[in-house]
């Protein structure tokens, strides 16, 4: 299926497909405000144990490691098992994760509790976009993954909030404690879906084989897109959550004023979310849509290192790339979920999953050996430049979206 030709918009939903999104929407966001609350709480638990910034940076990665080897079977085990026996077994496994730190402080323990998030989070994430897909398809897929999305977002925003709130009232173990429990509603929600998603999955185990993967996306365009979005939204959303505070912080901007400009563009995804579907409609259609947020994203990056101490000129890129980031993530699961057969989802939404951990890892790391052999200023705009010509050359090349208008 093209990104552009979209069921009409009274294509009927699946049974209970409301229930379900809420179940699902709901079992996330506990998971992510967990998961966010861990990713304060880890680097404060390095340093209280006394270790070097180097290796900080070594443990904050390391819940991105394992999902980029396993992510695709992953995807095969959800098809087998089912949805909501995963999301439950991932639910456990976050709250296991910061548990292993609280009972065995010691840096080991915090590369185990990384690593045991790291797979779980990936366990829920493949699971819950699995169950979403399948509720409806066209413009109600896009309004279900606004939404979904949404809600995920205001997990993010509220993580770091709620953790730093428990580390300067409280203690680092405070935060970890609760991230302990916190998970546990995803848990008892998955309880509560329908029988549809309480089924099992029939996929074949050849879904979920590396080699099937790799000949599904050199055949599928619309597999292509979807990914070529995603990591080059995510490349740039990483960089800019884990170095525009280093830049500002050089440019002696003061944190709370840098913890904004981030609760700006999360804000900003969130509403967004809200009206995706209008705003593609805006844009009009899918590939026009893609494009726009691809130059606006990548065009942000790119003018941010320019920016400066120009405070309002940041805040205005902040919002643009919250505005492209929201769109071009539920956008990219759309596109997917109606590119690929029901069976083949799990194991294609893991591919997704492990293109984003990938971009998660190499962006951070592109930048701070761009940063250390010039400035900032010029690491952004390379890397921004670049993303976008990448990205323009792949739209030439490969002409998925010229053979899409054809088809119409």
């Amino acid at each position: 299926m093209t990104t552009e030709a979209t069921p009409a918009p009274d294509h009927p939903v699946a049974p209970n497909a409301l229930r379900n999104l809420v179940v699902v929407s709901l079992c996330l966001t506990a998971a992510i405000l967990a998961n966010t609350m861990l990713v304060l709480a880890v680097p404060f638990k390095a340093i209280e144990l006394g270790v070097g910034p180097s290796l900080v940076g070594v443990i904050i990665s390391a819940p991105y490691v394992l999902p980029m080897l396993l992510a695709i079977p992953m995807g095969g085990l959800v098809s087998r098992i089912g949805c909501q026996k995963m999301i439950i077994a991932g639910a456990l496994g976050m709250a296991a994760g910061p548990g292993v730190t609280l009972l065995l402080p010691s840096v080991p323990s915090l590369f185990a509790t990384q690593a045991i998030v790291g797979l779980a989070n990936m366990v829920l994430i493949i699971s819950a976009q699995t169950v979403v897909s399948s509720l409806a398809s066209g413009k109600r897929l896009e309004q279900f993954f606004g939404w979904y999305t949404t809600c995920l977002s205001g997990g993010q925003l509220l993580g770091p909030i709620l953790s730093g709130f428990l580390i300067d009232h409280f203690s680092v173990n405070a935060s970890l404690t609760a991230i302990v429990f916190v998970p546990l509603i995803s848990a008892v929600g998955a309880l509560f879906f329908s029988r549809e998603v309480r089924r099992s999955g029939k996929a074949a185990r050849s879904k979920a084989r590396y080699r099937d993967q790799w000949r599904l996306l050199r055949s599928n365009p619309g597999m292509q897109t979807s990914i070529m979005l995603t990591v080059t939204a995510l490349f740039v959303l990483s960089i800019h959550s884990s170095f525009l505070p280093v830049y500002l912080e050089s440019l002696s901007l003061a944190a709370s004023s840098i913890g904004l400009l981030l609760s700006i563009r999360a804000i900003s995804s969130m509403a967004v979310r809200l009206a995706m579907s209008r705003i593609i409609d805006l844009c009009g259609g899918r590939n026009r849509a893609i494009l726009i947020c691809i130059v606006l994203i990548t065009g942000s990056l790119t003018v941010t290192g320019l920016a400066g101490e120009h405070y309002a000129l940041l805040v205005v890129l902040a919002m643009i790339i919250g505005v492209a980031g929201g769109i071009s993530q539920p956008l990219s699961m759309v596109i997917l979920s109606e590119s690929v057969q029901p069976e083949q989802r799990p194991a294609s939404m893991a591919t997704r999953l492990m293109g984003n951990r990938g971009a998660q890892m190499l962006g951070p790391v592109l930048i701070g050996f761009l940063a250390d052999v010039a400035n900032f200023t010029v690491a952004f705009a390379a890397v921004g430049s670049v993303l976008l010509v990448v990205f323009m050359v792949w739209v030439v090349r490969s002409g998925v979206f010229s053979q899409r208008a054809a088809a119409q």
